[in-house]
């Protein structure tokens, strides 16, 4: 099928992000095995590319019940089935991972898909992952801030020399491969509740990506607005110029009563928010939206008012032991009902300041740019 314009396009990216969840379906009670999802992953990001959508996201987990412990790998994989969809993670761990290797392997992504290649940087939020890669999760912050440092250098610089407090020195360290046409890959630093984590994004000029699934728009909002002050007090633009995404949550039937008795079990079972607040406390609250494709363009829509004009949404609809038919109609719905009427309606009124979601052409593009003007600056030099 045929869905909105696929990626590359200006304005606002669409796509969707996966967990990477093995649950039970709490109607049959079967689980997939973890072969089974991790082809079904690929299956469902194929079909995104297919309906239309920018973005396809895989999170990063090393314990049960979930499968995407090593990302690129999918991510690469996935890159050889498409043309134009976007690759992202959602998120890739800045604590435990460490950085000379997170950049080693998005380079290559990079080189593999053509730039079509971002990374979205997160603490993570389980425990005892810091001790399995040797950390201490009492240094979560301390180690997101350093780590990071030394990232965005080694993507940037010939050799390395490079001293913190948390990581064995480094001498003369040069990347390879570099970074695709010198550019490195869009960085999104994703959080939940961190301000350390907005205040890291705005200063080095990155993309904010708030993952307000279980969070009411009241505490979105001032994450949101944290980041945008910060970004316009670092120097990088106004605070509307500022980038930003945010995460939500869907469940989709074209009679809304029809989504709502479908998706109940799911909800009442998952093993994120289950046995908790009831579907509809939760679809009050939250992002949470189920319903018809109307529902949901309408409330996404309203995210708008929280968090202004904005850069990237993505969607969660791959949890909770949904079976992958039921998946897959999903993303028919986005790409068919949903995606185009958001593209046009965010599209109105949207001042001209605000800029449009980074990608690796538009960032080739503005270092073409810079290099005309400045032969002395650096190949991969960007300013929003």
């Amino acid at each position: 099928m045929t869905g909105a314009t696929g990626a590359g396009t200006a304005g606002m990216q669409f796509g969707i992000f996966s967990v990477g969840d093995v649950t039970p379906d709490p109607t049959t009670g079967r689980s997939p095995t973890e072969a089974e999802r991790i082809r079904a992953t690929v299956e469902i990001a194929r079909k995104a590319e297919e309906v239309g959508l920018d973005v396809f996201a895989t999170g990063e987990h090393h314990n049960p019940p979930f499968v995407p412990s090593s990302p690129t790998t999918l991510l690469g994989f996935i890159a050889a089935q498409t043309e134009r969809l976007i690759l992202s993670t959602s998120t890739t761990l800045i604590t435990t991972n460490d950085p000379v290797k997170i950049a080693e392997d998005f380079s290559v992504l990079q080189h593999l898909s053509g730039g079509r290649t971002d990374v979205m940087l997160g603490r993570g939020n389980t425990g005892p992952v810091y001790p399995w890669f040797g950390q201490d999760i009492r240094n979560a912050v301390p180690l997101t801030v350093e780590h990071y440092g030394l990232l965005h250098r080694l993507w940037r610089e010939e050799a390395v020399d490079w001293e913190g407090k948390l990581r064995t020195p480094l001498q003369g360290f040069t990347l390879v491969p570099r970074p695709l046409d010198g550019i490195p890959p869009v960085v999104w630093h994703g959080s939940i509740r961190t301000p350390e984590v907005a205040e890291l994004a705005a200063y080095y000029g990155d993309g904010f990506f708030a993952n307000h699934i279980f969070w009411p728009a009241s505490h979105t909002r001032q994450m949101v607005e944290l980041y945008r002050r910060r970004f316009e007090h670092y120097g990088h633009g106004t605070a509307a110029q500022a980038i930003v995404g945010l995460g939500g949550q869907v469940f989709m039937r074209r009679n809304s009563q029809d989504a709502v008795s479908e998706f109940r079990p799911y909800f009442d079972e998952a093993p994120v928010y289950g046995h908790g607040p009831s579907l509809e406390e939760f679809t009050s609250l939250t992002p949470l939206t189920v319903g018809s494709p109307a529902e949901v363009i309408e409330k996404t829509l309203g995210f708008r008012d929280y968090a202004g004009d904005y850069q990237r949404q993505l969607f969660l609809i791959d949890h909770a032991g949904l079976p992958q038919k039921t998946v897959l109609e999903q993303l028919d719905l986005l790409g068919e009902e949903v995606v185009p009427v958001l593209r046009k309606e965010f599209a109105v009124g949207r001042p001209a300041e605000v800029p449009d979601a980074p990608t690796h052409a538009s960032l080739r593009a503005k270092a073409a740019h810079t290099a005309e003007a400045d032969p002395q600056a650096p190949p991969g030099e960007r300013d929003r």
